[in-house]
């Protein structure tokens, strides 16, 4: 298993020993372009290079946006996988129809095909079939996402019911799928949610299956606010389950 590090909040670039992980790789690069995507459209396709050439990857970060760098670089390896999607949100927004223009509140929509075209022309991302998606939690919906969901094969189901398809899948986990009051200093907290334990083990479970091919712990917080210390243990956790973990033949 290879820890690979993107220490970026979006296109900021943030000092690695914010992040209470060792990794053996870090994957950075100096950022040019005139818009967001076009900014880090050259990031993710280094994403894609570094997971498409490690061993079982878990990357960790400080946003969701990288996951269309860990999704790209699976498919050049010819894996299409399923998606499970741990989040207080449901990043299912077009740039249309989110009212603050976050791009991490558009990242998941973006793997359905329905994002800014900049990283899937740097990338060669292709859409995930919104059939092999899980959206797990997701407590804090706008209503354009829960009309979207409303019309969309995508299952959306809490974290205790959260289990693993067959074949392949990516893990993703944005830390703050939390409850905030047990993880200080998030950018965007949400009350009341799930325990850390109830994530570690909903996150175990699938881990346990062997069929996670790779795994995105976002650390979405602010730096120096009091989640990092919280948090070392569980993402400890998780990166010693996905050591162990195998893949299915």
């Amino acid at each position: 298993m290879t820890v690979l590090l993107v220490p970026y909040h979006l296109d900021e670039r943030l000092p690695e020993d914010e992040f209470p992980v060792t990794a053996d790789r870090v994957v950075a690069k100096p950022l040019e372009g005139e818009t967001f995507w076009a900014r880090v459209a050259g990031l993710y396709d280094l994403v894609g290079d570094a997971v498409a050439t490690a061993k079982r990857p878990t990357v960790v970060t400080a946003d969701c946006t990288v996951a269309l760098g860990v999704v790209t670089g699976l498919q050049r390896l010819g894996i299409e996988p399923s998606i499970m999607w741990f989040d207080a949100h449901g990043d299912l927004h077009t740039a249309e129809s989110s009212a603050s223009g976050y791009p991490g509140g558009m990242v998941l929509r973006t793997l359905l095909g329905d994002g800014d075209p900049a990283v899937t022309a740097a990338t060669g991302l292709t859409p995930v079939p919104p059939e092999r998606v899980t959206l797990v939690d997701a407590r804090d919906l706008d209503a354009p996402e829960s009309a979207y969901l409303a019309e969309s094969v995508l299952k959306h189901v809490p974290v205790e019911a959260a289990t693993a398809p067959e074949g392949p899948v990516y893990l993703h986990i944005d830390l703050d799928v939390i409850d905030a009051g047990a993880l200080p200093g998030l950018r965007f907290p949400v009350s009341p949610g799930p325990t850390p334990d109830e994530v570690r083990n909903a996150a175990l479970r699938i881990l346990e299956t062997g069929r996670v091919v790779a795994m995105t712990i976002a650390c979405t917080w602010h730096p120096k606010e009091g989640a990092a210390p919280i948090a070392e243990g569980l993402i400890a956790e998780l990166v010693a389950a996905a050591k162990d973990s195998r893949r299915e033949p």
